[in-house]
């Protein structure tokens, strides 16, 4: 019962667990209660979990508990995302190794049937390691009953929840630059592409492109090309700058901004002429001071518009002659940023794209050039770069530009560039034929429903969520992959009908499939064609899968296979389940939208996003109601956890070393559950252990003991009384007992706000009072050692420490003494470990399961005590509030605390005594709190007298000023050197007045609290110079701190004559009984020598001797000087115990401090 082994003491309980099926036990006590809908986003099981899942599992594993705790029913059913580039990229990995060749080559090689069917295979490799770390941190979540997007009733969800979207008229079919992964031959969401960025080095490169001749111009615009080539006396040249060379072969256009002016220079050392902005020649020289050139000419932006220019490559030119190869006009066009014009390339930029397609350059019929295959290699469209790389062809297009004499300049430009988050490899930006759902046209019926959500912090959801909302663009939901769910759309050659499906049933239905269709996958339903009902020959599924986004956002209706799992489910309506208020919606939305969702910060462009659209577009309302958002966990020197660098400990190490409530606790008690970062300290995890959940099991282990000491004594087992509270009249009971009260009421709140950060410093805070205050300061209540000790009650009086026979039955009054302390101990542990076991399930059951025996059968009738979970959360005590007994013990913790400190700094130990401690107030309700309390503030901080007193002057008190030098900077610029001057000549008066008023006139300025910060300190003297000064707020703390000796000895006289009272009592003695006290000075506990031979042993004997002679020197001497305290117990005298004579009355071995005392009593 004593040390405790923290992880082995879990794994204990885990068994426990295991042999009772407790998670499945609370499900079952509490299947009649009212559900509460947790929905769990699904991570990926290609990988183990890090600390950013661990901490994920704590909170979704606390709330759950706590609301189960509350009389809520709680489903929870672990998540699998299946689908998607990281599975796809092991089976690649694979193939590269068996056949050298990877990606779609791949699959055509292998066949869609072999992949997929390897996928499969190696999807839930670590499916295993993950269901023993997520139990080993004590999550209970049903990991049987799971749901994987690859189920068949999961994908055919997802077709449902399409289709819907689709019948109201919010998908459809078009090119659009995306962000495109080359390595994974797809384009990825906009939110995707912000995921990760690098720093690199690009090439950029200043190219020319020659204006054409006066007659080869359209006649709008030749005066002012004459007017140009005029002035310039030879040929005229526009430039363009761009870091992505590769795209310089798709040029269609350029483009320059209306209102800005523009400049011909000559390049004298060229002798080559330009037109550019003046802010551009930075591109094109080095140092443009330096620079020889002259400016000829000065033009609009709005006069290039319609100027055709020489092209750089002819693979095009055939196409886009008569409608490309101009000038066009934009505002996108930066002054600050190239030279002003800017080369077009519509398939490689969204800009770009959206002004050919405005501008009538591209169109439907007149696609962009896109001379690239799938893995962003050139297509034999541009012969002399076909096969390469597009980063790989940047050195080659410049070497081909220089021949040429279009290249003005090259150089290299570092800058933060995006990279494909799964392959790491740099993304492009590309127009690809995709399926898009429209996001757009509901952005604000999302706002409307983001504001009925309640977000954890809010600032992520009305601030950082609220603005991805704001600026969303529609959805590319279409993949060009193999594993995945395939998107249901079956159409024509020409894409003129498109049929979308919402069920197997359906496709059965429209295509006259008679087979069984077993899975969804695209090598189960590509085979399946549906007639034209529109004379367009046989539809065929379109090669496209889901984004796995889509499928995690459907989650709510899929995981639980809606609508078609659903009582009220028509098969032959298309609708059945679309309508909220009819059929399988019914029973949805008993349901839904779920109570509480959790993820980490980066989910806001993930899968609360998908989330929230999804449910917008089917129900016009978002899916959850509460939404807890972590921040991130990063190593600890502040950079992302990596493996390959090995800067953070293996979470399991972690756990095997510490145990999981260490762990969780220090996640949980963390700015990462207010949204921002944590950087992991495994020093953090140990601090725990040491700080509070040491404190915790000790604090059992002591009411532990003293049970056992009750048992022992009375031959009773004790049995804990609710009810005896109603008579207990003891301050700390009171305190402790409303304070316990008083966290209930708290923790609910905030619980109920989701807000876990202002829970768990709570929480801490009241093993920290259990522990440090009302054990320490009940120690011998507990013990049954409180006789001759003063007793304040609730009303603040305080008896004085009269010798027992004035306080009637001695015996029996420490007995119920002792038993309302046991009682008062064991409802606060009670109550404790049931408000804790959210947060720290193990350490909680254990203690909770030893707790257990000491219930009356009141509250164990009918009740399953076998684990602390399937109880209830402890309720509020109404009766047992007392904000004054709060507010009392609150301020002389606080003074208490100072008078700590002021020890401290004077390096004093709370063993020396101390004469006089003064607490200065200006509030006589302080004061007279404290004065409530006086007992327990001398005896902790071990001074004699407390003085009490609103009268700073009469201790020399001095008022000075500090400046808040960052505030008074920010505010009054140049003057606050001069304000802060000003300052140490403030007199007392004024500072006073300042902190009445809460503002002051310093050199014409007014300064208010937040500028000033006001220090309280004593006038050095030689009569402060032994005060020692602590303030916290209002309150100041002077500190005797010179050692008189004789106060040690009445210390010790104190001690010993509560000592002889406790003996008299016991012994039966009336005041008329007079006794003799006989005592003998007892060898230090730690003295024994057994064990220890020769040499050794002798030295350590003398030791121990020469220790026990000084005591008993000191012990005599005090007997001496503190004689007349003594006789008031012992009218007999003192006399030591060899010498003393008659019969013994009572006798005890006693340690008061370092000593141990043998004292009878002797009649006399």
């Amino acid at each position: 019962m004593g040390s405790i082994n923290f992880p082995a003491e879990e794994e204990r309980m885990l068994q426990h667990w295991d042999a009772i099926d407790a998670f499945h036990r609370q499900l079952e006590l509490s299947r009649d209660d009212p559900p509460y809908v947790f929905y769990d986003g699904p991570p990926f099981a290609t990988g183990t979990p890090h600390y950013g899942h661990l901490l994920a599992s704590t909170i979704k594993d606390i709330i759950p508990r706590y609301w189960s705790m509350t009389g809520r029913h709680v489903e929870r059913r672990f998540g699998w995302d299946t689908h998607g580039v990281p599975i796809e990229q092991i089976i690649d990995r694979q193939l590269q190794e068996e056949l050298g060749v990877r990606g779609k080559a791949a699959v055509e090689k292998v066949g869609i049937k072999e992949y997929n069917r390897r996928c499969r295979q190696v999807v839930l490799t670590y499916a295993g390691e993950w269901r023993k770390v997520i139990g080993r941190l004590g999550r209970w979540i049903d990991f049987d009953r799971d749901y994987k997007t690859m189920d068949p009733s999961f994908m055919e969800s997802c077709w449902w929840v399409f289709a819907q979207l689709h019948r109201k008229g919010l998908v459809y079919h078009g090119a659009r630059v995306l962000p495109y992964s080359t390595a994974l031959n797809t384009p990825l969401s906009k939110s995707e592409a912000t995921e990760e960025y690098k720093d690199v080095q690009d090439p950029a490169v200043v190219v020319s492109f020659p204006v054409l001749s006066v007659e080869e111009q359209p006649e709008a615009v030749r005066e002012k090309v004459k007017e140009v080539f005029k002035a310039s006396g030879g040929e005229v040249n526009l430039v363009a700058w761009t870091t992505t060379p590769w795209t310089l072969p798709s040029n269609v256009a350029l483009c320059a901004h209306a209102d800005f002016e523009y400049m011909l220079v000559h390049d004298t050392e060229s002798d080559k002429r330009y037109i550019m902005l003046e802010a551009g020649l930075k591109m094109l020289y080095k140092d443009p001071k330096k620079a020889k050139y002259k400016t000829l000419f000065k033009l609009k932006g709005a006069d290039l518009a319609g100027w055709r220019y020489k092209p750089l490559f002819a693979y095009f030119f055939d196409t886009f002659k008569d409608i490309g190869y101009k000038v066009l006009l934009d505002t996108y066009v930066k002054q600050d940023e190239g030279v002003g014009i800017v080369h077009q390339a519509p398939a490689f930029g969204e800009e770009d794209y959206n002004i050919a397609w405005r501008e009538g350059v591209i169109s439907f019929e007149r696609p962009p050039p896109n001379p690239l295959n799938a893995g962003g290699e050139f297509t034999s469209e541009v012969p002399e770069f076909e096969g390469q790389h597009v980063k790989a062809a940047d050195k080659n297009i410049m070497k081909y530009l220089e021949g040429q004499g279009r290249l003005v300049r090259k150089s290299q430009i570092t800058h933060r560039y995006p990279h494909c988050p799964r392959s790491k490899t740099p993304l492009i930006q590309r127009a690809v034929p995709s399926w898009f759902i429209k996001v757009e046209q509901a952005v604000p019926d999302m706002l409307k429903n983001l504001e009925q959500t309640h977000w954890v912090p809010r600032q992520v959801g009305m601030g950082r969520f609220y603005q991805w909302i704001s600026a969303a663009k529609d959805w590319n939901v279409s993949r060009n992959r193999y594993w995945g769910t395939p998107l249901p759309l079956w159409v024509s050659d020409d894409m003129k009908e498109v049929v979308c499906v919402s069920s197997r049933a359906e496709l059965k239905e429209l295509s006259g499939y008679n087979g069984e269709i077993k899975d969804l996958h695209p090598d189960s339903v590509d085979h399946i064609t549906i007639p034209s009902k529109q004379s367009n020959g046989t539809l065929r599924r379109v090669p496209e899968v889901f984004d796995c986004w889509f499928e995690s956002g459907s989650m709510p209706y899929a995981s639980s296979h809606y609508p078609f799992a659903y009582p009220g489910y028509d098969a032959s309506d298309p609708d059945s389940g679309a309508s909220r208020d009819s059929g399988p919606a019914k029973a949805l939305f008993s349901k839904y939208p779920g109570d509480f969702i959790a993820e980490g910060l980066d989910q806001t462009r993930g899968w609360f996003y998908t989330l929230s659209v999804l449910g917008t577009h089917l129900f016009d309302t978002f899916p959850y109601k509460n939404c807890v958002v972590n921040g991130i966990v990063l190593a600890e020197d502040g950079k992302k956890m990596s493996k390959s660098l090995k800067n953070f400990p293996d979470p399991m190490v972690v756990i095997e070393r510490y145990g999981s409530d260490a762990l969780r606790l220090y996640l949980i008690d963390s700015p990462v559950v207010r949204g921002e970062p944590l950087r992991f300290s495994e020093l953090g995890v140990k601090q725990i252990v040491s700080g509070v959940l040491l404190p915790l099991w000790n604090s059992y282990n002591f009411f532990a003991q003293q049970a056992a000491l009750l048992k022992k004594n009375t031959g009773n087992d004790f049995v804990f009384d609710p009810e005896m509270q109603k008579s207990n009249e003891n301050v700390m009971d009171r305190w402790i007992l409303a304070a316990t009260q008083s966290l209930l009421q708290y923790v609910n709140q905030e619980m109920e706000a989701y807000r876990l950060y202002t829970v768990v410093p709570r929480l801490l805070k009241m093993v920290d009072d259990t522990t440090n205050w009302y054990i320490r300061f009940n120690r011998n209540r507990l013990k049954g050692q409180t006789v001759g000790a003063a007793k304040p009650t609730t009303n603040g009086a305080q008896t004085n420490g009269a010798p027992p026979e004035l306080d009637g039955d001695g015996s029996e009054e420490e007995a119920n003494d002792t038993l309302h302390a046991l009682n008062t101990l064991y409802e606060v542990l009670y109550t404790l470990v049931r408000a804790l076991a959210p947060f720290i399930p193990f350490l909680s059951d254990n203690i909770f399961k030893r707790l257990a025996p000491h219930l009356p059968d009141s509250i164990t009738n009918g009740k399953d005590v076998r684990s602390v979970h399937f109880f209830r959360f402890p309720t509020v005590r109404e009766e047992l509030f007392d904000p004054v007994v709060e507010r009392r013990v609150s301020r002389m913790q606080k003074v208490i605390e100072l008078g700590r400190l002021a020890r401290e700094r004077r390096t004093i130990s709370l063993k020396t005594p101390l004469k006089t401690l003064v607490v200065l107030h200006q509030d006589q309700q302080v004061l007279d709190d404290v004065r409530t309390l006086e007992r327990y503030v001398t005896e902790e901080l071990n001074v004699r007298d407390l003085v009490l007193s609103s009268e700073e002057s009469k201790y020399g008190v001095e008022y000075s000023v500090q400046a808040d030098v960052k505030n008074l900077g920010q505010k009054f610029k140049k003057d606050a050197p001069k304000i802060k001057a000003a300052l140490p000549k403030l007199s007392a008066t004024e500072i006073h007045t300042f902190l009445e008023s809460g503002h002051i006139t310093v050199q014409g300025h007014e300064l208010g609290a937040e500028d000033l910060r006001v220090q309280r300190g004593l006038k050095q003297s030689k009569e402060t110079a032994n005060l020692e000064v602590a303030v916290e707020g209002e309150v100041m703390v002077l500190l005797d701190a010179f050692a008189y000796p004789e106060l040690a000895q009445e210390g010790l006289a104190r001690e010993v004559l509560n000592r002889i009272q406790r003996l008299r009592k016991r012994a039966g003695l009336v005041p008329t009984d007079d006794v003799r006290l006989a005592y003998s000075v007892l060898p230090p506990a730690a003295a024994a020598v057994d064990g220890v031979d020769g040499a050794l042993k002798s030295e350590k004997a003398a030791n121990n001797e020469v220790s026990r002679l000084e005591a008993e020197r000191q012990v005599e001497e005090m007997f001496k000087q503190q004689a007349a305290t003594i006789t008031k117990a012992a009218s007999g005298g003192v006399v030591k115990a060899d010498a003393g004579s008659g019969d013994v009355v009572a006798e005890e071995e006693t340690e008061i401090k370092d000593l141990r005392l043998l004292l009878r009593l002797l009649r006399v």
